[in-house]
């Protein structure tokens, strides 16, 4: 089988069909299932054997789902964690998700690809968080000590603050990669902050956002009189940097020539003004980071190979906000309580309909986008944020508190549509950023009459 070899899958669950229903599907994806019908049963399987994933119905005969996630937390911390709802538990699975729950499941099971999807993610999750013994491990739910400013809960990202605990005090060069908006500079200051160099200059430039013909001055300075309108001389960010950490944003957009002269100062820490002949040497830690795929550029010819290589001693891959489901709640409730104080209005709380409205929007400018919303709904709202004050859900799409249960066909069918719209109708990458397969696309294009 192809995934012999990792930990077991274990599904809680006290009804026998559903039961055998999950681990029918499971099984004939090549993964190894052990099955528990109690919360004790599972106790004693955890205590002989590791899990890659759990998966649990919330409500079983000596206690529910809850109790099963909260001891995981306690004594696996870093095993996904996916709780099984049924109609009516929507407040419940909102309480998992804040606690950490990578996702939830709805009973019945609408399609055996949604539990494929999820598993995928959870052992993609799982994988990525493999540690040597005796490395850090961040509880789930917290951002641990060493970004107390940074908001996780999600699986891989707990990863990745583990990352940066062991490399922050080292002088390695360090390449982020991910899509706009998801936290890289915030990153990136996290690592100057708990550096050897936290006391010397943080130094950041996007190289995408300056002029071609200005880039090569801002990056290693200039002498008087080097081109016209160079009055003074100037020093660039490397030599303003010096002794601290220098961050890189959008590294992809340099150009060949800067590329080799990037490279110099990476090998040798020395380089020169333009229009100077002097060499200058610099003590300089460098972060970079990119929403371009390099590899890509690499065998493209549109970036250098050593260069790439020189940059990714320690690449960290940042996941979009969308594939992280646990952070969205998270971060919504940070930013929230910072525009509630900000706008005096200390009393403002999520509604669960609000909650899954943006677990249901795919998020293209990822935590940016996710804070300027926040702030909106926060001007918007009297005591409680509706999914209306949101600028992506139309009045009435959701219903109110009060008036009925939460409409997750609506949320699901307007998530289709954004993603469509986006990808220019495009099935394949719309599916792909919704994490679904085609088939069920295109299942639910025609359930919804999106056709």
């Amino acid at each position: 089988m192809e995934h012999e070899t990792m930990n077991p899958i274990l599904v809680v669950d006290d009804d026998p069909g559903f039961r055998k229903l999950l681990e029918t599907i499971l099984a004939g994806e090549g993964y190894p299932v052990e099955t528990a019908a109690k919360v004790g049963e599972a106790r004693r399987l955890c205590g002989t054997r590791g899990y890659s994933l759990v998966v649990s119905d919330l409500k079983l005969p000596d206690g529910d789902g809850l109790d099963v996630q909260k001891w995981f937390a306690e004594h696996a911390p870093r095993t996904p964690f996916v709780l099984i709802t049924g109609f009516g538990t929507v407040s419940t699975a909102v309480d998992a998700m804040k606690r950490g729950a990578l996702d939830y499941l709805e009973k019945p099971l609408r399609s055996p690809d949604e539990l494929r999807r999820i598993v995928r993610r959870a052992l993609a999750l799982d994988n990525a968080g493999t540690e040597a013994p005796g490395a850090p491990q961040p509880a789930a739910g917290e951002s641990g000590g060493m970004c107390g400013s940074m908001v996780a809960r999600d699986q891989r990202m707990l990863h990745i603050l583990g990352l940066l605990q062991r490399v922050a005090p080292t002088p390695a060069t360090v390449l982020l990669l991910g899509e706009s908006g998801v936290g890289k500079e915030v990153i990136a200051r996290c690592l100057h902050a708990n550096s050897r160099r936290a006391s010397k200059p943080f130094v950041a430039v996007n190289c995408a956002a300056l002029a071609p013909t200005l880039i090569e001055s801002e990056l290693f300075g200039h002498e008087r009189g080097s081109f016209t309108g160079a009055t003074d001389r100037h020093s660039g960010v490397f030599e303003r940097a010096d002794g601290g950490t220098l961050f890189l944003d959008e590294i992809g957009e340099l150009d060949a020539a800067l590329q080799s002269k990037l490279l110099r100062v990476l090998q040798e820490r020395v380089f020169e003004r333009v229009g100077g002949g002097k060499p200058v040497e610099v003590d300089v830690r460098v972060i970079a980071a990119t929403n371009q795929d390099l590899a890509r550029a690499v065998q493209e010819g549109r970036f250098r190979s050593d260069l790439y290589f020189r940059l990714s001693t320690f690449p960290i891959d940042i996941p979009p906000l969308r594939e992280r489901p646990a952070d969205i709640d998270a971060l919504a409730e940070l930013f929230l309580e910072r525009a509630a104080r900000r706008f005096e209005k200390n009393n403002l709380r999520l509604s669960d309909e609000a909650r899954y409205a943006l677990r249901a929007h795919s998020w293209p400018g990822n935590v940016r986008e996710l804070e300027n919303v926040m702030e909106r709904a926060a001007i918007l709202a009297d005591t409680v944020v509706l999914p209306e004050h949101f600028p992506f859900t139309a009045p009435g799409a959701v219903i109110s508190p009060g008036a009925g249960p939460l409409n997750m066909r609506d949320l699901e069918r307007r998530a289709i549509a954004e993603a469509l719209k986006r990808h220019d109708g495009n099935r394949t990458h719309a599916a792909r950023e919704l994490g679904i397969s085609l088939r069920t696309l295109q299942y639910r294009l025609k359930e919804y009459g999106l056709g």
